[in-house]
């Protein structure tokens, strides 16, 4: 790495910190959650998906999973043909993948390798639709993680490749985020204030 690359990564790193101080500071955190509830419960009327990938919420990230319940129990009202399904990922350490286990409320759940609750001996499924949590995130549809790079593999490796949706807060707006070239866009974003990608 030299200099500049150097400088880029702390920056990104500085920026990471700061804005995950913001999330797990957010003064209204519970109405914040409401909202980007209402917003992803709306987003989903009329999607055709039937397997949903999502994320179990760590580090003061937006919890999807009711919303998603929600989804699913409205599909059985609605008496669909294919039941709804909800998807968990399931990080493999060694050969750093990831692939999704049917989860539902009540699923018998262990630590994963990295001690984030996973569902244990579910099934393995293919969602057509994936949630992806947001750090940060910013204009053109790119997302700030961890930095881990695990979403970006799995997003690269699913085939077929699954409609993706970022979730956070208003706070996770970065109005000049620079995507690095093997950054991968989000088909969409959502925040607590509606849909912010596309624009």
């Amino acid at each position: 790495m030299d200099n500049s690359e150097d400088s880029k990564a702390a920056a990104k790193k500085a920026l990471r910190k700061h804005l995950l101080e913001l999330r797990l500071n957010l003064p209204d955190r519970l109405e914040q959650a409401d909202l980007l509830q209402q917003v992803m419960r709306i987003w989903l009327v009329g999607r055709p998906d039937t397997i949903i990938g999502a994320y179990w919420p760590i580090k003061g990230e937006f919890d999807p999973l009711p919303a998603l319940h929600r989804w699913k129990e409205d599909g059985e009202l609605l008496d669909q043909p294919q039941l709804r399904r909800i998807g968990l990922p399931v990080v493999n350490k060694e050969h750093k993948t990831m692939t999704f286990h049917a989860w539902y409320p009540g699923c018998p759940m262990e630590e994963d390798a990295y001690g984030i609750p996973k569902p244990k001996d579910t099934e393995v499924i293919t969602p057509t639709l994936l949630f992806a949590p947001c750090v940060g995130y910013g204009p053109g549809g790119y997302r700030l993680g961890y930095g881990g790079g695990f979403y970006d593999r799995m997003m690269a490796a699913l085939q077929p490749k699954p409609f993706t949706v970022g979730l956070g807060f208003g706070v996770g707006f970065v109005e000049d985020f620079e995507p690095e070239p093997h950054d991968v866009p989000l088909d969409a974003i959502l925040n607590n204030h509606g849909v912010v990608w596309p624009v």
